[in-house]
Formats: C-alpha cells, sequence, structure tokens
C-alpha cells in the first residue's frame, strides 16, 4: 500500500500538469522516449529524450504540429514547380546495406519456411521494411513473394459499362505548363465514393434498411486500389507524369474521399471523364454467403497443417485454388458523381487556404475524424462496422475462413474470423492505412530530406549573426531505449522540463537571429507605423 498522502498525490498529478501546458507552450514532446547514451571514450552515461513523433495532436500536440507543419512544408514546395524536381538517388549507407542483406536472408527463409514459421518471419520483414523506409530509402522493396506467387491470367479488357477512355505515351515531364509567360496554374481535386443511400445532414441514413451498407464497407476497404487506378488513368490521358499530393478522410457518413493537389494544368472536362472510367475490380473469390457462423467454425488440423471443417474434417479450399477457379470479379469500385476540381495559382492566397484544407485533419486520428455525435450516426457506424467484421481485407485476412477459405498464410494461431487489420476497426471504419498520397517526383525529396531543409535554414540564420553550430560527432556514442519502470533512469518530467529549458534557450538564439536579418528601421517606416 502506498505511503503517499493524498495531497502529495494531488501535488505530483499538478506539476505533471503544469510540466505538459509548459511543454507545449514551447513546442517539447510531452511524451518522449528515455534513451540511455554511453560515451565510449569517456565513460560517461546520460539520459537523453527523444520525441515520440506522434501525428496525433490528442497523443502529443507539439510532435503532431512539427509533422503536420512539414507536410504543409512538403506540399507547398512541390506543387507549383516552374522546374522538374532533381531525384538524387545516393548510395545507401552502412546502416541500410546491412539491413537489405538481413532483408534478404529473411525473404529466403520465408519462401523454404512451413506455415507455423512463415507468419513470424513475414512480421520480422515487415518490421525491417518499416525501418529502412524511416532511414530514408526511397524506392520499391522486392516482392515478399514474387517467387512463389501463382500466376493467374485475368481479362484486361475494358467493362462495357465503363467509357474508354483515349490513351497517349506518357512523356517524362512532370512540370505544368505556363499559360501567357508567368502564369502556372495547378489544380485542386476533391473525388468521393459513390451513394449507398439517401443521408441526412450528419450523414447517417434517412432508411437504414435499404442502405447499402455491404457495398460500403468493400468500396472503403478498396479505396485506395481505386484511386491508384485514378492516379493511372489520369497520366494515360493527359500524356504527362501527373504528380500529386493527396490525403484520404472519411466524410460524414464515414465514406472515405479524396483531396488532392495536382500539379500542373488539366481540364475540368477531363478530370471527370478520368473519374467516370475509373474502376477496380477485386478479382477475388466470391464471398456473399458465410459458411461458419455462431460457434460453429473451421478448426485447425495439426497433421494437415490446414483448416478444416468441423464435421467432416475434410480441409478447407486453399487461397490459390479459391482464386484460380475465380471467373468474375467479386466486387468492382467505382468513384461518386461528385467531382469537384478547381485551378490554383501557385503563391496565391487561394493557394495557401488549400494546403491548409489538404492538411486539416492530419493531426487527428481517424476515430476523432467520425466520431459519433447523434444516436443514429452511432446507430450507423455500429452497422458499417459490423458490415466491416465479416469484410475480407487482404488475401491474408482471417475472415476467409467464415467463408469456407483457407487465407495465405494461415496457422494454427489464426482465429476465424478476427483479423487485426485497420479495415476491421471500431475507430477507423475500414480507412485506409494511407492518410497521406504523395507521388515519388512530388519535390524530389523525402520527409527525411525536407526536415533537414528546415534544420539547415536555421542553422544558416544563427550563422549570420556569428552563432555557429557544430555538427557532433556521435561516432563514440552507444544508444538504448530505456523501458519504462527503470530504477537507473530520471523521472520523465525532468527530462521533459530539461528540453524545455534547451528549446527556450534556442529560441532565443534564433529570435535574435531574425532581428539581426531585419533591414533596419528608416524614419519613414518609423513614421508610416
Amino acid at each position: 500500500m502506498s505511503t503517499e498522502s493524498r495531497v502529495e498525490r494531488t501535488r505530483g498529478a499538478l506539476a505533471a500538469d503544469v510540466v505538459k501546458a509548459t511543454a507545449e507552450k514551447h513546442g517539447v514532446c510531452v511524451r518522449p522516449f528515455t534513451m540511455e547514451v554511453a560515451d565510449t571514450d569517456t565513460g560517461e552515461l546520460r539520459y537523453v529524450p527523444v520525441p515520440c513523433g506522434s501525428t496525433v495532436e490528442s497523443v502529443c500536440l507539439p510532435c503532431a504540429r512539427k509533422a503536420k507543419a512539414l507536410r504543409q512544408a512538403q506540399c507547398r514546395v512541390g506543387w507549383h514547380l516552374a522546374e522538374e524536381p532533381v531525384i538524387t538517388r545516393g548510395e545507401p549507407t552502412a546502416a541500410q546495406t546491412e539491413l537489405m542483406t538481413y532483408r534478404a536472408d529473411l525473404v529466403a527463409a520465408y519462401r523454404d519456411a512451413h506455415a507455423d514459421d512463415a507468419e513470424a518471419l513475414r512480421t520480422e520483414i515487415t518490421a525491417v521494411d518499416m525501418e529502412l523506409r524511416e532511414s530514408g530509402m526511397s524506392g520499391r522493396l522486392p516482392a515478399v513473394e514474387a517467387s512463389v506467387k501463382r500466376a493467374v491470367k485475368r481479362s484486361t479488357k475494358r467493362r462495357q459499362d465503363a467509357p474508354n477512355l483515349p490513351r497517349r505515351k506518357v512523356a517524362k515531364t512532370t512540370v505544368g505548363r505556363e499559360f501567357a509567360g508567368r502564369f502556372r496554374p495547378s489544380m485542386f481535386v476533391t473525388l468521393t465514393c459513390d451513394t449507398y443511400g439517401r443521408v441526412r445532414p450528419d450523414g447517417s441514413p434517412v432508411n437504414p434498411a435499404t442502405y447499402d451498407y455491404r457495398r460500403a464497407a468493400r468500396d472503403a476497404v478498396h479505396f485506395a486500389a481505386l484511386v491508384d487506378r485514378w492516379w493511372q488513368n489520369l497520366r494515360r490521358v493527359v500524356g504527362f507524369d501527373v504528380q500529386y499530393f493527396a490525403t484520404v478522410e472519411p466524410q460524414k457518413r464515414a465514406a472515405p474521399h479524396l483531396h488532392a493537389a495536382l500539379r500542373g494544368s488539366i481540364s475540368h472536362d477531363v478530370i471527370r471523364l478520368v473519374t467516370e472510367a475509373t474502376y477496380h475490380q477485386v478479382w477475388w473469390p466470391n464471398h456473399d454467403q458465410i459458411l461458419y457462423a455462431g460457434d460453429r467454425k473451421p478448426l485447425w488440423d495439426p497433421d494437415m497443417r490446414a483448416f478444416v471443417d468441423p464435421d467432416s474434417r475434410a480441409p478447407l479450399v486453399s487461397w490459390d485454388d479459391a482464386v484460380e477457379d475465380v471467373e468474375e470479379p467479386a466486387h468492382v469500385v467505382r468513384f461518386g458523381e461528385q467531382v469537384h476540381s478547381k485551378g490554383i495559382l501557385g503563391g496565391s492566397e487561394e493557394a495557401g487556404r488549400h494546403i491548409g484544407y489538404l492538411t486539416k485533419y492530419l493531426t487527428k486520428s481517424t476515430g476523432e475524424v467520425v466520431d459519433a455525435d447523434t444516436a443514429a450516426q452511432r446507430d450507423h457506424h455500429d452497422r458499417l462496422h459490423a458490415e466491416l467484421a465479416i469484410t475480407p481485407c487482404s488475401p491474408r485476412c482471417a475472415v476467409w475462413l467464415l467463408y469456407g477459405i483457407q487465407p495465405k498464410g494461415a496457422t494454427g494461431k489464426t482465429t476465424p474470423g478476427h483479423c487485426n487489420g485497420r479495415a476491421h476497426r471500431r475507430s477507423t471504419l475500414g480507412l485506409p492505412g494511407r492518410r497521406v498520397l504523395v507521388s515519388r517526383k512530388w519535390s524530389g525529396k523525402t520527409l527525411v530530406d525536407h526536415k533537414a531543409d528546415r534544420r539547415a535554414f536555421v542553422l544558416q540564420s544563427l550563422a549570420a549573426v556569428g552563432i555557429e553550430k557544430a555538427e557532433a560527432d556521435r561516432s563514440h556514442l552507444v544508444w538504448r531505449k530505456v523501458e519504462p519502470g527503470d530504477p537507473q533512469a530520471p523521472p520523465r518530467p525532468h527530462l521533459v522540463m530539461r528540453a524545455i529549458a534547451e528549446r527556450i534557450a534556442w529560441r532565443a538564439e534564433y529570435d535574435r537571429a531574425l532581428l539581426a536579418a531585419r533591414p533596419p528601421e528608416t524614419s519613414a517606416t518609423r513614421l508610416a507605423a
């Protein structure tokens, strides 16, 4: 039993609130990771706070605002470029090379592994991929299942119910045309999902009984693939490599919609035509009728290393066999009729306003954006979530077992009907995991590069007034993440207060640099003021 009095606990809570409020005021991370740093030359051991890097305000307000500002800078830099971006692909670092070698070994082991081991190997490969991307490595990584994927031929003939699109050879240029020798407009486009039934102003259906929840759930799961197809079709029609900065957000009815900044001027009629003609066919096995429900679920047979029918003990059809028998797509995704497109001039107030609109919800989680305020909204979200719970999200989804199909990578630990994918969560309602979509040639830089540019600008401003910040040599430092509850590490509030003090000192130096860079005030300016 704790000997701490109620007054002491209250004081501690108030002190934590004060530290958090002060950190938010000065832009310091409120929940940093504690890192132990050992100096191999001197033997010194110290503890350093490392920002959490969250992009959600409710988790960490300062980090979320920094992430949003970085995205806004990325959008602004690439939207109205007058010259082709220079794509620099430097040599990989030693750490990146080591990770790529490790990944290659994991992929080789995955291809020869049994089902029980394959899932763990794939999880490790995913973790390595994330680490490589965070290190700044761009480009696509080699597919994990490239050598074991069974080729299935599909018809590439366009659907008869979709209009034909003119097709041009796509030039390598990404910069839009210039008009009248000085205007270089670009586009702002909004695309939405199709209608599933009439809705009220709050987004809830007028008649829930006739609202097409099945199609709404499947459209949400495959929305990202539809968007990828739209970029492809648009480039083929206009004849140049259209670049984009886009965000995916939920509407009030909880259906995803896309806001996109496109570089270059494109006819409104072309955008509408491409949207009308774009579709995505889902070549999956039919999943309209659930075969296993309630307590009757497929069972894992360790001898067969497969799921079997609980009555006949016959193994379920494998994913590859089920896909090979598909003759018609299980679902076709299309955009809705509402298409908004607008020309935007670079450097204008309107451009800045639309950048703010693009990044408006980036600091909120999907659950916060689609939060229900009324009983009708909550009922609508419950019905949609119930449909998403029985909608497969990928070939590896455990929901396939409910339809008598064994998903890829299934093991004895797989629970029929239970998948941890984002599509099935009540807080996301099927929205894709990628909130920000940026083309590779948007600005010619990664987020890491943009962050380095901002840091370089600050260092140059400080150097202009005689404040030199030399790059510290970290080769002799050994970093280790400190686990929560480590008795040797100082309390988090102490580390946050130290970071606040450093930020205040840094801000004073930067303000000095800004004042020194400001032109001297003339008497005429003083009189006008």
